[in-house]
């Protein structure tokens, strides 16, 4: 098979680091990609919303499979665009992924299809919004309605913080036309983690279960970010309440896509929230989450690359995965300055020493080579040093000591990624 990846992350280097093992892949290219993606996969100089370049190199290069890796392209209709053109592409519709555009579209679709989430409502007007938090009181969770690219979220202890976010959001625009409106909700308590689901249109596979560390600083502290690291499996949320949550909230959800005309194909991510009262949904993604992603393939022993395909095909309900008993986590090292105004430039060295430990690999999130070669960062989010172990302080400990080996003091990472599987 000739094969595309979309996207430039992390997560994408993942992708193609796990596709490039395949025995069906004839080859791989990623655009636009990154220096660590270009040691698995052709790196093809087209942005991820380029969508007339993505489909003219597609059919170029007799492409049997497009996989987009982020959000943005999911949202604005890649999939829509390749199927136009007679492309396979494994991602939902334009239509489909509105599940992640639109915060207020998925609490719709909770309530129809009886997915236990948090209690909601929707404002386009700012004044409305404030009148809501007044009466409703705090702790409340504020959130632009559209695609902030995981910022546009905040979570309100008081009154003061919420009215300055339906301000940032609704009023001096942050987060720009996302924030035209916003979804205003009860805040759940508990602890947090992801479930993946490889879906066909109307069957669901479970890709399992990871927990992500969204603040920038120990202990959970600091400014939100995309995710400074991640591990799986999670023993907070064991097998048995995975398959209720396969059960209770990810087919209701494919039921009722169905039932609306809009199928979901591709990869679902459900964000959820171990309550008191049971496992809620707090939102849906329509793809792997970053750096969930990095920290699950490594745990996968099936070929990806027909799992993919056969969720294309709609043919995963005779399909079966098989994963590794062991641990996989992912440390986020991230430039300077990181989430506000990351230090962009500065030159890495040492991923050689880091990535030739057994069990470690590096995956790029953001970097680029300069004229001579040398790595340099260009993100926030710059690398994922992941390791596998036989449990989460094996894989923290081989994971830590790659890091060490990375020459890169202008950058930075948390040092206690897993610490609520070590509790």
């Amino acid at each position: 098979m000739r094969v595309l990846v979309v996207g430039s992350g992390g997560r994408e280097h993942a992708l193609c680091w796990s596709l490039a093992a395949s025995p069906l892949l004839t080859k791989l290219w990623c655009a636009p990609g990154n220096p660590g993606i270009a040691q698995v996969a052709e790196r093809v100089p087209i942005g991820v919303l380029d969508f007339p370049a993505l489909v003219a190199f597609a059919q170029d290069n007799e492409i049997d499979l497009v996989v987009p890796g982020p959000e943005a392209p999911l949202v604005a209709g890649i999939a829509d665009a390749m199927e136009a053109a007679s492309i396979p592409c494994i991602g939902p519709s334009l239509a489909a992924a509105q599940l992640e555009g639109s915060k207020s579209y998925t609490k719709e679709l909770c309530d129809a299809a009886g997915i236990p989430t948090a209690h909601w409502e929707r404002f386009d007007d700012a004044e409305a919004a404030r009148e809501f938090v007044r009466r409703r009181g705090t702790p409340i969770v504020v959130k632009a309605d559209g695609l902030t690219a995981g910022k546009g979220v905040v979570v309100a202890a008081t009154e003061d913080a919420a009215l300055a976010a339906i301000e940032a959001v609704m009023e001096a625009r942050a987060f720009g036309e996302a924030g035209a409106a916003v979804v205003i909700e009860e805040c759940l308590t508990g602890e947090e983690v992801s479930l993946f689901a490889l879906c066909d249109g109307e069957t669901a596979l479970s890709l399992g279960a990871a927990q992500d560390h969204k603040r920038v600083g120990e202990g959970e502290t600091g400014a939100n970010t995309g995710g400074m690291g991640a591990y799986s499996p999670t023993p907070s949320f064991p097998q048995a309440l995975q398959e209720a949550a396969m059960a209770g909230i990810i087919r209701p959800a494919l039921a009722e896509m169905v039932r609306r005309g809009t199928p979901f194909r591709g990869i679902l991510y459900a964000g959820l929230m171990l309550t008191a009262e049971g496992v809620k949904l707090i939102e849906f993604n329509v793809r792997f989450g970053d750096p969930e992603c990095q920290a699950l393939l490594p745990r996968l022993m099936s070929d990806l690359l027909p799992a993919l395909q056969a969720a294309y095909d709609g043919e995963l309900e005779n399909f079966d995965l098989r994963w590794n008993d062991i641990a996989s986590i992912a440390v986020v090292m991230a430039a300077r300055g990181y989430p506000e105004a990351p230090e962009r430039g500065s030159e890495i060295r040492g991923l050689d020493l880091a990535a030739a430990m057994p069990s470690v690999q590096v995956f790029h999130a953001g970097t680029e080579a300069d004229s001579d070669g040398h790595v340099r960062a260009s993100g926030g989010r710059v690398l994922n040093v992941c390791a596998t172990g036989v449990d989460v302080q094996a894989a923290r400990d081989a994971a830590y000591a790659a890091v060490r080996l990375i020459d890169w003091p202008e950058g930075f990472c948390r040092q206690d990624i897993g610490w609520r599987a070590l509790r």
